[in-house]
C-alpha cells in the first residue's frame, strides 16, 4: 500500500520520501493555518454563522488542496484567500449592503467563469493582456487594504469626525497586545521560525487571556459545528443583477491573478517549469483553484485561492502531491478544534492581517516606477482600493485611467484591446451605478 502511494506520487523522481513529505505538509499548514480563526472571524460580521463558516472554510481547503495533491499531484495548498475574505465583508457586504447569501452567488459565479477560462485555455491570453503595473499595483492595493482593516480590527486606529481616521488608544490592552503580536510574529519570522503568524496568533491570544482581556476557551475539542446555516445558501440569481458585475469581476480578476502568479512562483522555486517556462499539468491545478471558490461558495465561504506558505513546505523538501494531501488532513482535523479556535480575539488575528499585507506591498518593486503611464495608474490602483474600500473600484479606477494616459499620450497601441473593453465597461458601470 505504501509503496503503491510511494509510486504514484513519484517519490523516487523527486528524491524524496515519507518522512520528508509529512514534515513538508505539517510546515505548510502551520504557516497558513491562521485563516482558519481569520476567515470566520471576518466573514460572522455579515451575519454568517461562525461555526458553520469555520467548517465551510476547513472542508474547501481539505477538498481543493487534496484534489491538487492527487490530480494535479503538486505540494500546493489552498484555502480561502486572506485578501478576498475582507473584500467580501467590508467591501461587499458591510459596505453595499450586499446580503452575504447573494455575496456568495458572486463567488460561485466567479468560480464558475474561472472554470469555463481553465477549460477553453485562454487564462493566459486574459493573463497577458493584463498590464503589469496593475497587477501589481493590485497586489500593493490589495496589502494596504488588509493593513488598514487589521489596524481598525485591533483598534489601532479608529473613526475620526475630522480627519476620517485617527490613532486609536495606545494604553487600550487589546491595542498594545496588537502591537506585541506584530512584533513576535516580525520576530519569529527573522528567525525563521515554521508557522511564525500562526505562533504569533496564539502568543497574543494566550496573553490576553491570561491578563483577563478575553474569556479563556471552554474547550479544546469538539464535534463539528453544523454547516446547515451556510450550506447552498449563496443566492446566485440575485448576483446576476447588473449592478453586481464589477464585484463578480473583482473576484474573479484577483483569484485568477493570485492564482497564476503564485503557481508560478512556487513552480519555479520547486523547479517544476519546464524549458519554456511553463508549468506541466498547470490545467490540474487551475482546474483545482476554480473548484475549490465554486465548492466554497456551496458550503459557505469566500474565493478559494493556492497560497503562497506552499513555499515553506517546498524549502524543506516537499516535492510532490502527498504533501498538500498531509495538508487537507490537517484541515479536516482542524474542524474538531472549534472550541479552540473561536475564543481567538480579534486583537490575536489582526496582526496576521497587518503583518500579510506588509508582504504583498514588496510587488510594488515590479512597476516600472520610471515610466509615468505605467506608474500612475498602477498608484491610482494602489490607493483606489484602501481609500474607497473596495478592491473593485481601485481596479476600476485602475483600468480606467490606463488607456487614457496612454492613448493621450500618443502610445495607444502599448494597449491591449481586452484593456479598452474592459475600461468601457467600468465606465458605464460607473454612468449608470455611480459607484
Amino acid at each position: 500500500m505504501l509503496k503503491s502511494i510511494a509510486n504514484y506520487f513519484e517519490f523516487e523522481k523527486y528524491d524524496t520520501n515519507y518522512k520528508t513529505e509529512i514534515m513538508a505538509g505539517l510546515t505548510t499548514f502551520m504557516t497558513m493555518g491562521y485563516i482558519i480563526a481569520v476567515c470566520p472571524g471576518m466573514l460572522s460580521l455579515t451575519g454568517m454563522d461562525y461555526g458553520a463558516v469555520l467548517v465551510a472554510t476547513c472542508i474547501a481547503a481539505a477538498i481543493s488542496t487534496l484534489a491538487m495533491g492527487v490530480v494535479a499531484k503538486y505540494p500546493f495548498a489552498l484555502a480561502p484567500g486572506v485578501g478576498l475574505v475582507p473584500y467580501f465583508t467590508y467591501s461587499v457586504c458591510l459596505g453595499m449592503g450586499v446580503d452575504w447569501q447573494v455575496a456568495l452567488g458572486a463567488v460561485f459565479i466567479s468560480g464558475f467563469v474561472f472554470i469555463l477560462l481553465t477549460l477553453a485555455k485562454v487564462r493566459s491570453w486574459i493573463f497577458n493582456a493584463i498590464p503589469n503595473s496593475l497587477k501589481y499595483g493590485t497586489a500593493v492595493g490589495i496589502g494596504l487594504f488588509i493593513t488598514v482593516i487589521g489596524l481598525t480590527g485591533a483598534g489601532i486606529i479608529v473613526d475620526d469626525p475630522a480627519t476620517l481616521v485617527g490613532l486609536g488608544n495606545i494604553k487600550s490592552p487589546s491595542v498594545i497586545l496588537a502591537l506585541l503580536g506584530l512584533v513576535s510574529i516580525g520576530i519569529l519570522t527573522a528567525k525563521r521560525i515554521k508557522g511564525a503568524i500562526l505562533f504569533g496568533i496564539l502568543i497574543t491570544a494566550f496573553l490576553g487571556m491570561l491578563l483577563g482581556v478575553s474569556p479563556y476557551p471552554s474547550g479544546i475539542v469538539s464535534m463539528p459545528p453544523s454547516m446547515i446555516p451556510t450550506f447552498l445558501q449563496m443566492d446566485i440569481l440575485g448576483a446576476l443583477n447588473m449592478g453586481f458585475v464589477s464585484i463578480i469581476f473583482a473576484f474573479l480578476f484577483v483569484d485568477l491573478f493570485d492564482t497564476i502568479g503564485t503557481l508560478n512562483a512556487l513552480s519555479s522555486q520547486a523547479g517544476y517549469l519546464d524549458k519554456e517556462g511553463k508549468l506541466p499539468r498547470v490545467d490540474r491545478a487551475l482546474m483545482a483553484d476554480s473548484l475549490g471558490t465554486v465548492l466554497g461558495a456551496m458550503l459557505g465561504t469566500s474565493t478559494v485561492t493556492s497560497y503562497v506558505e506552499s513555499a515553506s513546505g517546498i524549502g524543506v523538501g516537499g516535492r510532490t502531491g502527498f504533501t498538500a494531501v498531509i495538508v487537507a488532513l490537517l484541515f479536516l482535523l482542524s474542524t474538531f478544534f472549534f472550541p479552540l479556535v473561536s475564543s481567538i480575539p480579534a486583537y490575536a488575528t489582526a496582526p496576521a492581517l497587518i503583518f500579510v499585507g506588509s508582504l504583498m506591498i514588496l510587488a510594488i518593486k515590479s512597476i516600472d516606477l520610471e515610466d509615468i503611464t505605467e506608474a500612475l495608474p498602477a498608484f491610482i490602483t494602489i490607493v483606489g482600493i484602501p481609500f474607497t474600500y473596495s478592491i473593485a473600484n481601485g481596479l476600476a479606477l485602475g483600468f480606467i485611467s490606463y488607456p487614457i494616459i496612454k492613448v493621450f499620450s500618443g502610445r495607444y497601441r502599448e494597449v491591449h484591446p481586452l484593456v479598452y473593453i474592459l475600461a468601457l465597461l467600468f465606465i458605464i458601470k460607473f454612468a449608470i451605478y455611480g459607484q
